[in-house]
């Protein structure tokens, strides 16, 4: 039988082989002529029928098992053969397909043990490149290496290798307070005084004496609670953690955002300048002080002094000022309220600080001490000793040290409001002094730095090398730095009491200072505000464009602040923001 189509029909291909007959079918039957092929039932296999590509396919699988049984030799003669035979475009694609499966990364098969001290020696290494760029197009080496770059691990060892911050200390520094920022008070050891009795203070809640006035009881919180410090967005990962250092230390390094704000439409002498968490404040000598946020923004303005104001010093919300008026006063910053005008000094308040949130003392030029209760308004004790004017004073615990233009300087107990010890050795005024419970630094007009050991009243070494009055000193672990009329800076060790760096830093007086463990910000009378490296000495650039005259400069971590006078004006740049 045939099939049936249009036009002719046309047999079925026969099998080279015989068919077999059927069982059933005698020998002597005639065989019966092709019929065509049953439908396939579900459970049948559809026939197929072998083409061209199906025996290059056996070929191909004839020849891969034949090239398999070669041994080494006879493969590359083989493959040798092959390749006579191509021409440029087939070597092309040989190159092509041959060149990936040469590129061998040893990652996919080391333990991750293993990897990551590669990865440890590398960032060693990368450690020394100024350019995390590095890093990234190393991650792009490999999928592997992309996984163990992009490990906290890896970005760890960089933050060490860069002396960043660790994590957990930028987790404290979110959730612990501390006291707010001058000058010359953030960076010497009452931090981790200030730190441990802010971190009591949250064990238990405040309650107002009813002996109080009603503007003390609605402000319960700043004298109960501790300052609230400006939270910077915490990092998840050390890679995010060392992009943000290293964001932050090339604005220190090349410039970030300046932001420029006029206070005072005429010249104005700024007397005392602090940056904290949530302000930046500004003391003049025409009885002013301005509050700004910490972008520059005016805030509000505290009118209360008659004259001059000398000396702030802010805890969280609350600011303790004096001046030219004789009188200390309490202030709300917040609101711009004050609260108390303390009176019992009967000259200029030249120096303020605060022991904790409910005490401060100040020092003035009618030679007495006074510690204050900021809560009740009263004054607590007054500390006689000193024969001239009190120019300077530090705390530490419960001792206080201030330094007099009677040459002397003199170490009080603030609980029980007495001397303990008088340092005698200087020649004349002392203008700066610092202390950090171990050591205390004077700095004075006989051009000198003494450092006294505050237990025993001895003096343990004299730094010199200025030629002039020594009016800036901060102390810091084992480092002093000082700055003088003569317009330079100095860095000493204090293990070694010796100078590490001599620094010709202005061409006159330097009105301002400021280190951390990176950096040393200066300002001169000349006008200019420079940064140096602390390690190096060296100058790493100016801050600002020149002006008439720069009266004070702070800085914290992220955020710098200048005071000074350009085109007869006073003026306040913020500098910060890197990202």
């Amino acid at each position: 039988m045939h099939f049936s189509s249009t036009g002719r029909s046309k047999p079925l291909p026969t099998p080279n082989k015989s068919v077999p007959l059927l069982h059933n079918l005698l020998p002597s039957a005639p065989t019966s002529p092709p019929t065509p092929a049953p439908s396939p039932t579900p459970q049948q296999r559809a026939p197929t029928w072998q083409t061209a590509l199906d025996d290059g396919d056996i070929f191909l699988r004839e020849a891969k098992s034949y090239f398999s049984l070669l041994g080494r030799a006879d493969r590359q003669t083989f493959l040798a053969e092959l390749l006579n035979l191509c021409d440029n475009q087939l070597l092309g694609f040989v190159h092509q397909f041959v060149s990936p499966k040469l590129r061998k990364d040893p990652f996919e098969t080391f333990p991750n043990e293993l990897c990551l001290r590669v990865v440890d020696q590398a960032a060693q290494i990368l450690s020394f490149i100024d350019d995390p760029k590095t890093l990234a197009r190393a991650s792009q080496v490999s999928r592997r290496w992309h996984d163990l770059v992009n490990d906290d691990l890896t970005w760890k060892v960089l933050c060490d290798r860069h002396s960043y911050r660790r994590m957990s200390e930028d987790y404290e520094l979110k959730f612990n307070p501390y006291l707010p920022t001058s000058s010359t008070y953030r960076f010497n050891s009452n931090f981790n005084r200030d730190l441990q009795q802010l971190q009591s203070a949250y064990g238990s809640a405040h309650d107002p004496s009813s002996s109080n006035t009603s503007a003390i009881a609605s402000l319960t919180g700043i004298f109960g609670g501790p300052p609230v410090r400006r939270q910077r967005t915490k990092t998840t990962s050390y890679r995010s953690h060392f992009k943000q250092r290293y964001m932050v230390e090339a604005a220190w390094r090349k410039g970030g955002n300046l932001k420029t704000t006029h206070i005072t439409p005429d010249h104005g002498v700024v007397t005392s300048l602090h940056l904290t968490p949530k302000y930046i404040l500004v003391a003049l000598d025409n009885a002013k002080i301005h509050i700004f946020n910490t972008e520059g923004e005016h805030q509000r303005t505290l009118d209360g002094h008659v004259m001059g104001v000398w000396a702030l010093v802010p805890w969280g919300d609350l600011l303790v000022s004096g001046g030219c008026d004789r009188d200390v006063r309490v202030w709300d910053m917040s609101t711009g309220a004050s609260i108390h005008k303390l009176r019992g000094h009967t000259s200029t308040v030249r120096c303020l600080k605060m022991s904790d949130r409910k005490t401060a003392i100040s020092g003035s030029r009618d030679t007495t001490l006074r510690i204050w209760d900021l809560e009740a308004g009263v004054c607590k004790n007054v500390l006689v000793g000193h024969s001239a004017s009190v120019r300077c004073l530090e705390i530490h615990g419960d001792i206080v040290v201030s330094g007099s233009y009677d040459t002397i300087a003199r170490v009080w107990s603030i609980s029980e409001g007495r001397c303990l010890r008088s340092l005698a050795g200087h020649f004349s005024q002392i203008y700066a002094i610092a202390f950090d419970g171990r050591r205390i630094a004077t700095g004075s007009l006989d051009t000198s730095v003494r450092i006294w050991d505050p237990h025993t009243g001895q003096c343990h070494a004299i730094l010199q090398g200025h030629t002039s009055l020594v009016g800036q000193l901060q102390m810091s672990g084992d480092t002093l730095v000082t700055g003088g009329s003569d317009g330079s800076i100095r860095v000493w060790s204090l293990q070694r009491m010796a100078a590490i760096h001599r620094l010709a830093a202005h061409d006159n007086s330097i009105t301002s200072l400021q280190f951390d463990k990176n950096r040393v910000m200066s300002g001169g009378s000349d006008g200019r505000v420079k940064i140096w490296d602390l390690a190096t000495g060296q100058l790493v650039r100016e801050l600002s464009q020149p002006a008439e005259a720069v009266w004070r400069v702070t800085f914290e971590e992220e955020k710098a602040v200048i005071m000074a006078t350009r085109g007869g004006r006073t003026i306040m740049e913020v500098s910060g923001d890197p990202y």
